[in-house]
């Protein structure tokens, strides 16, 4: 999982709903990977600051952190919610995973995979 920093957050357009999204992934000029995003409060974990977090579907070797990370959203699963137990919300992670795993298998959304913007020149970074 790799969290937006505070300043990436408050960039993110404020008419976004809170929520889990799916769309690909890509970290440095790695492979593009599939991905769930989380956008919201994370009620679960009482977070008091909103945060944008990407799951990408992928075991990476080693960590990246410094690393620019890439994403491109493409679809809407859930609004967010709560969560009565830990097992509860690691149920509907994995439900979120494998929907989102099937929506990017369709033809509409595999294509936005090869996208120019994931292969942008060395060092330009587009909104943050």
């Amino acid at each position: 999982t790799a969290n937006f920093s505070e300043q990436v957050v408050e960039s993110f357009p404020s008419d976004i709903p809170t929520g889990i999204y799916y769309g690909w992934a890509c970290v440095g000029n790695g492979d593009v990977h599939k991905m769930v995003l989380s956008i919201g409060w994370n009620p679960f974990y009482k977070n008091i600051k909103k945060s944008v977090e990407t799951h990408i579907i992928h075991t990476f070797k080693e960590d990246f952190y410094g690393e620019v990370l890439s994403i491109v959203i493409t679809g809407y699963i859930r609004p967010e919610r709560n969560f009565d137990s830990l097992d509860a919300l690691i149920s509907a992670i994995q439900e979120d995973i494998e929907e989102a795993k099937r929506q990017l298998d369709l033809p509409e959304h595999l294509k936005l995979k090869e996208d120019n913007f994931f292969h942008l020149p060395e060092g330009k970074i587009v909104n943050n």
